[in-house]
């Protein structure tokens, strides 16, 4: 049985791959000429973060579904912009660039053969993953994401902060609540409800019109959280403004389903998996097969030397 001090760190990782592929040059190439620049600049990430940080356990968060039915069904527009093919069978095609797709199969490969636990689920994206893998951790959590959608799962208490790359995986912020309060005026939990009332573009959420970041931040500091504010609409003698009011009201169509959509999983039913860091490659022969074939070098012998320190 594990320690309860053991560190779990949660890769969002299709969030650092993304961030990998635009932060290394595509000259970085397979001996074939295929660009590996997202494997590479992967692999060069979870090397660094592994020194920087000495996690004991660390799992590979994946989107199984980047944007799952039942969010879509809740919410229509939900990451709608992003779309590059419908499937009625399965998970819509998420709109990526040529070269990074193909080597989305080569990373799950590569940390399939170094041994780096790696989990997704159909039908529940990677943050839900990590929401639920964050609900049952007995120990202190590191999340590393570009994605502040992951800043709700912030809880001092429980020693969850949020890793957030500004440069690469190099500088990072270090999201915790006294961030977050500096920041947004909300704690964990809070920066759920602040996200769905402002809305946000990028995911294809509408928000509440005429609510803005600092309004909301506001509200949620007058009337503690989402039900709060939703019982100060119905409270005549609540201290809404009589525009407050009337936008709030006629939001309650979205209000009413957009928790659902915004707050990540915590119940996602998971494979059985071992977090622990590897010393040694799972399967050395096909990591040998896997680095002559995609010229992974530097990248990979940096990182085993990290695991078997």
């Amino acid at each position: 049985m594990r320690k309860v001090t053991r560190r779990l760190m949660l890769l969002d990782t299709a969030s650092l791959y993304f961030r990998a592929y635009f932060g290394v040059p595509d000259s970085v190439k397979a001996p074939d000429g295929t660009p590996v620049n997202a494997v590479r600049g992967l692999l060069d990430f979870i090397d660094r973060l592994v020194k920087d940080h000495r996690p004991d356990d660390l799992v590979a968060c994946m989107d199984a579904d980047w944007r799952p039915h039942w969010r879509v069904e809740l919410i229509p527009s939900y990451k709608a912009h992003r779309v590059a093919e419908e499937h009625a069978a399965g998970p819509d095609e998420e709109e990526v660039p040529d070269t990074l797709s193909p080597q989305v199969p080569v990373i799950e490969e590569v940390l399939d053969a170094v041994g780096i636990a790696r989990v997704g689920v159909e039908g529940y994206e990677a943050d839900d993953v990590i929401g639920t893998l964050t609900t049952r951790a007995r120990g202190p959590v590191d999340i590393v994401t570009g994605d502040r959608d992951l800043y709700q799962l912030v809880d001092d208490a429980r020693g969850v902060r949020v890793l957030y790359p500004l440069r690469g995986v190099g500088t990072l912020q270090l999201t915790d609540e006294a961030f977050l309060r500096e920041k947004y005026g909300v704690d964990g939990p809070g920066y759920a409800d602040l996200a769905l009332l402002r809305g946000d573009p990028s995911d294809g959420l509408p928000g509440v019109p005429g609510i803005g970041e600092k309004t909301a931040a506001k509200l949620l500091a007058e009337f503690g959280d989402l039900a709060g504010i939703m019982a100060a609409v119905d409270d005549p003698a609540s201290k809404l403004s009589p525009a407050q009011r009337k936008r709030l009201d006629a939001a309650r169509p979205y209000l009413a389903v957009a928790p659902r959509v915004v707050r990540v999983a915590a119940d996602v039913p998971l494979p059985a998996v071992d977090p622990a860091l590897p010393r040694a490659p799972r399967d050395p022969a096909a990591l040998d097969a896997l680095t002559a074939r995609w010229g992974l070098g530097g990248s990979l012998e940096r990182l085993l030397g990290t695991l078997r320190r």
